[in-house]
């Protein structure tokens, strides 16, 4: 199977407190988003193309290796991915896409997530348990009811696809629309997601606590 990467990271770092694009602060003396190639290209992807902001991009291709490929990212996450796809040669069986703030998913998790797709699946996304007890909430602040954990998933990335299926997903998607992910959009176009065991150590980083706690998994 031929899979290609996308790495979404046109993100700023505000919220890290960075004054850089959060993809470029450095974890362990690597930028975030050469984490997140280094384990795609680890776990079997081929190819990979890099959404960064526009004003960054000698940033980004100093520390990513030049078999990369660097597009324009949008002002979302779903616009950088869409502007992504479209440099994603049509010859791709499969296209993985990631986030750079997940710098620490093992490549058994790109692993895993190629096997489904070449097994059958058209979508699918890597997931952990909800291990706390889960409520919905009114607009009140009060609680409404308890939700079945059992039924609940926590999603990760990479999600994968196959590649004619994202860029159709993609295509009947209007052109101003924000998802949170990937498996979002081709919800949209009824196509069911299959899932896969995630790993803790996929977490994101957000936060400069976030940050710290990566850094202590690196030196364990």
């Amino acid at each position: 199977m031929h899979a290609v990467g996308i790495v979404a990271a046109a993100g700023s770092g505000l919220r890290l407190g960075s004054d850089v694009p959060k993809a470029l602060v450095p974890l362990a003396g690597r930028p975030l988003v050469r984490w997140a190639v280094d384990t795609l290209l680890a776990g079997g992807v081929a190819e990979v193309v890099v959404a960064v902001p526009a004003a960054e991009r000698d940033a980004f291709a100093a520390v990513l290796p030049d078999r990369v490929v660097l597009v324009a990212g949008g002002s979302s996450r779903t616009a950088s991915v869409r502007a992504a796809l479209k440099a994603v040669d049509s010859s791709a069986d499969a296209v993985l896409v990631h986030d750079a703030a997940r710098p620490l998913t093992p490549p058994d998790v790109v692993t895993r997530v190629l096997a489904a797709l070449a097994g059958g699946a058209r979508a699918v996304v890597p997931v952990l348990p909800v291990v706390d007890t889960t409520v919905a909430v009114g607009a009140d602040g009060m609680i409404t009811g308890a939700l079945p954990r059992e039924q609940i998933r926590r999603v990760q990335t990479p999600q994968g696809f196959h590649r004619a299926t994202l860029v159709e997903a993609y295509r009947r998607l209007p052109a101003h629309a924000e998802l949170t992910d990937d498996a979002a959009v081709v919800h949209t176009a009824k196509v069911r997601v299959a899932t896969v065991d995630g790993d803790e150590r996929a977490a994101k980083v957000t936060v400069a606590h976030d940050l710290a706690l990566a850094e202590l998994q690196v030196r364990v």
